[in-house]
């Protein structure tokens, strides 16, 4: 479709500036930004903005969407025990065609909150690939082999059957974490990375007891030990990294590896603030995900950049630790170099135009002394008018265009909730 989006304000991401004027879309990629219309162009749809702000949408860097299953299941427990004795077992029962259901749930969650794209790691990648298409979702998936499985031959066949399918979807190497996965599964994952001169993510460095216990076996952080294995010779990241020492920072930074910072999920576990200040001033790249909706338990990117700058505050004892401008990159642009998204971290012409309208015409959007702060300080999910990935508008106000009618998922998701539990 061809779509002309007018008398709109226009953050590109580029820079902070506001753009006054028109956007427009053909063939799902952004054709231009300024301030006139194209003549002798025929429209699809023809959006009047009413100086509403369209922005990037934000790219959820790190999260597992079929865990909506277990939303408020098993509330109140620290990590390892949460997983081992309560998620683990319940995530043995499911089947693909469960995690794909599951995960469009989690689709409709995320496009409420200006949701473009997501960094998902989860059980039957294929099912997942097959729900996003379906969507018309951005999709980034990456393995999370541990040593209960899959097998490195599955892992390796992933990367090959589910890179280039189409322009939505993709999946990058990475595994579950240090402490779920054996010093050899570890070797041969490194192989692979090597192979394809690939990047690989993990979960990194989550709480005290993880890097505790990793000292124990190996004498170093799992940072500084994953990289003994070469195992980031290829750049690629790290989940949550909470509890880094000063040699873990540094490779990071020499590395050129990505922070995915989860502190929705670090606070509900208890498993402590990670130094986001240190990060930036490092000049380290640092991106925002809600994490699984059972460990955090919601998929909103407000809450988390609202999180990202309090906490850092209360941590540094700083009430201006990190900036409401840098808190907006982490969400958009900062996602997108995580995931590798270069085509749509910003909104730019030529890039895929996957973007969102805030409603500037409600109470906490006024009065306008700095917009885009006040879109991280006071902006909401309720500021959500319209969400659009490559072109197709699949949320606008209040009502969702993917393709299945929202109620049939949420029925499905109680059966599947009554049916494993």
């Amino acid at each position: 479709m061809n779509i002309r989006f007018y008398n709109a304000r226009i953050l590109t991401m580029q820079d902070t500036k506001l753009v006054e004027g028109e956007l427009h879309v053909k063939d799902g990629k952004i054709s231009y930004i300024g301030s006139e219309n194209e003549p002798d162009v025929k429209w699809d749809r023809e959006i009047d903005c009413k100086r509403n702000l369209l922005l990037p949408g934000f790219k959820n860097a790190h999260t597992h969407s079929g865990m909506t299953l277990m939303r408020t299941y098993a509330d109140g427990l620290p990590l390892q025990e949460w997983l081992e004795t309560k998620i683990f077992p319940l995530e043995a029962k499911m089947s693909p065609s469960d995690v794909a259901l599951l995960s469009k749930l989690a689709i409709l969650e995320y496009l409420t909150s200006g949701v473009t794209a997501v960094f998902d790691m989860y059980l039957t990648p294929e099912s997942i690939a097959d729900a996003f298409i379906e969507c018309g979702m951005r999709l980034v998936q990456v393995s999370g082999i541990n040593k209960f499985g899959p097998t490195l031959e599955v892992l390796e066949e992933r990367y090959n059957k589910l890179n280039g399918v189409n322009d939505l979807t993709s999946f990058k190497l990475g595994f579950h974490a240090e402490y779920t996965c054996d010093r050899e599964l570890l070797e041969k994952i490194s192989e692979l990375a090597h192979k394809y001169h690939a990047p690989v993510y993990t979960h990194n460095s989550e709480t005290r007891k993880e890097v505790f216990e990793c000292r124990q076996r190996y004498g170093m952080t799992p940072t500084v030990f994953l990289n003994s294995l070469g195992m980031f010779d290829y750049g690629g990241g790290g989940y949550h990294c909470v509890h880094f020492s000063d040699e873990d920072i540094e490779v990071f930074k020499n590395r050129g590896l990505s922070v995915v910072t989860n502190p929705g999920s670090n606070t509900k576990l208890a498993s402590g603030i990670a130094p986001v200040k240190r990060f930036l001033q490092e000049g380290i790249n640092v991106a925002i995900g809600t994490d699984g909706p059972s460990s955090n338990n919601c998929l909103d990117m407000f809450k988390e950049m609202s999180l990202v700058f309090s906490l850092s505050n209360i941590r540094e004892e700083d009430a201006s630790s990190v900036d409401g401008v840098d808190v907006l990159k982490m969400a958009t642009i900062g996602g997108a170099k995580a995931m590798g998204l270069n085509d749509c971290d910003v909104l730019s012409v030529g890039k895929w135009a996957d973007l969102i309208m805030i409603d500037m015409h409600q109470p906490n959007m006024q009065p306008e002394n700095d917009i885009v702060r006040n879109l991280v300080y006071s902006g909401s999910k309720q500021n959500v008018k319209l969400t659009m990935v490559a072109g197709k508008i699949l949320y606008e106000d209040g009502k969702f265009n993917i393709g299945t009618d929202p109620e049939v998922i949420y029925r499905e998701a109680n059966d599947i909730l009554r049916r494993l539990t």
